[in-house]
């Protein structure tokens, strides 16, 4: 990550170009992956914005800038608007969770599979209880009562009811008929199942309600309670309550409401953000290294399949602690390959969907707007010394180059062309 600074030296860059393919870490291609190169001697945090801001990307102090329609796993670059983040169910889920361990130091036992808090019981078609026969059995596969299980019982009005023995589950009733007609039975009634005392919900009682509603509805009442005893604010509190409800509602919560807001005076557990300085030097740096070294070799072996020599130690501070600067799950973008413009994910994810190298702008008059326009404007730094290329060029001895100039200034950029210092020797 990029930290802010107070130098103001240039940023001083080496073209390395890149028409050779390499082996690929995602499939496994041994020439598949083509990309442009160059090594960072040094680079400023605005010059590698703008250089993100092209599709390059960075590896410790080299960086590349992947050859999007000829390489063989393309990789776009991904912006994620942080201060517009808006958190999914899923996470807050993770946030609630987080909660219950900061504020009382709970940690939920869940099945690895399966949500606790996701419902997986679909609605039954009208029906208020759930019958427990197996999937797929239809009111056609019932079997009927065996006549054994039955009895008649004759009252004096000449009615006929047919009862099951354990008639704590089911009651077939027939309507009047006359007992010494000897006519069958024409139709039955089946009614719910009565759960015994103990066992199921009990029918005579309001279903449960939760917590958060009983919460508001308290608070309603209360402030309702509050008007009657003064009515000439009655109206007026009453409008002030539905704009702030109104309000509440529509905007969302941030992430911080989630973390600090519903946090005690005095929790379990204590959440600290520490942001350490990437040095040996720095203690705390110091102290975690051997942790955040193995947690990067864990990455690694499970993501990319390196073997652990592919990612020691050496390999992580290459990797993610060497640095040429001075100094996530929504919304996000996805940056075009052909016009450098951010485009909604969502609007790009359809046509990933039908081929792994995309023009993610739809308008196809649009173009670079940033590409070179002025090659002599090129910043070059030969000799020590800092001068345009047009100036570059009259001096130098040799073989032209201003081929590969001309496509290093293409790649990076009119204004980054001009601001940092391209190393010839």
């Amino acid at each position: 990550m990029a930290a802010a600074g107070g130098s103001s030296s240039p940023s001083i860059v080496e073209y390395l170009g890149g028409d050779d393919g390499y082996r690929c870490g995602y499939c496994k291609s041994d020439t598949g992956n083509l990309s442009h190169g160059m090594w960072a001697h040094s680079l400023t945090v605005q010059d590698y914005q703008d250089l993100i801001d092209r599709g390059w990307r960075r590896s410790g102090k080299y960086i590349y800038k992947p050859i999007m329609n000829r390489t063989c796993c393309p990789q776009y670059t991904i912006r994620c608007r942080a201060l517009n983040f808006q958190p999914s169910k899923s996470h807050k889920k993770v946030l609630k969770k987080m909660l219950k361990f900061l504020m009382k130091g709970e940690i939920p036992v869940v099945d690895s599979e399966v949500e606790p808090m996701d419902s997986h019981t679909k609605d039954t078609d009208g029906c208020s209880f759930f019958l427990k026969d197996e999937p797929g059995s239809c009111q056609a596969e019932l079997k009927p009562l065996n006549p054994d299980h039955l009895e008649k019982v004759e009252s004096g009005e000449g009615e006929i009811t047919v009862k099951k023995a354990d008639s704590d589950h089911i009651e077939l009733s027939q309507e009047k008929v006359n007992a010494n007609s000897g006519e069958p039975l024409e139709s039955a009634k089946v009614s719910p199942a009565v759960p015994k005392p103990g066992k199921g919900a009990d029918l005579s009682k309001p279903p449960c309600r939760k917590a958060k509603e009983l919460r508001k509805e308290h608070k309603l009442q209360k402030t309702l309670q509050n008007q009657t005893q003064n009515p000439s604010l009655q109206t007026e509190a009453q409008v002030l309550l539905g704009q702030r409800s109104k309000a509440k509602t529509n905007q969302p919560k941030s992430i911080e409401d989630f973390i600090f807001a519903s946090l005690p005076t005095e929790p379990v557990h204590q959440l600290e953000v520490r942001l350490v300085p990437v040095s040996l030097e720095d203690p705390q740096f110091k102290s975690s290294f051997t942790q955040s070294a193995a947690l990067f070799a864990k990455y690694q072996m499970a993501i990319h399949k390196d073997s652990p020599f592919e990612c020691n130690e050496y390999q992580f501070t290459r990797f993610l602690c060497e640095s040429p600067l001075e100094g996530q799950y929504r919304p996000s973008d996805l940056l075009c390959p052909e016009t450098y413009i951010w485009v909604p994910t969502e609007q790009c994810l359809p046509s990933l969907e039908h081929s792994k190298y995309c023009r993610f702008n739809q308008d196809l008059k649009a173009v670079d707007e940033g590409n070179v326009k002025e090659l002599g404007q090129v910043r070059i730094l030969h000799k020590r010394t800092a001068m345009r290329y047009s100036v570059y060029k009259r001096r130098r001895k040799g073989p032209s180059d201003e081929e590969s100039v001309r496509q290093y200034a293409t790649l990076v950029g009119q204004a980054c062309a001009e601001r940092m210092l391209l190393f010839r020797s």
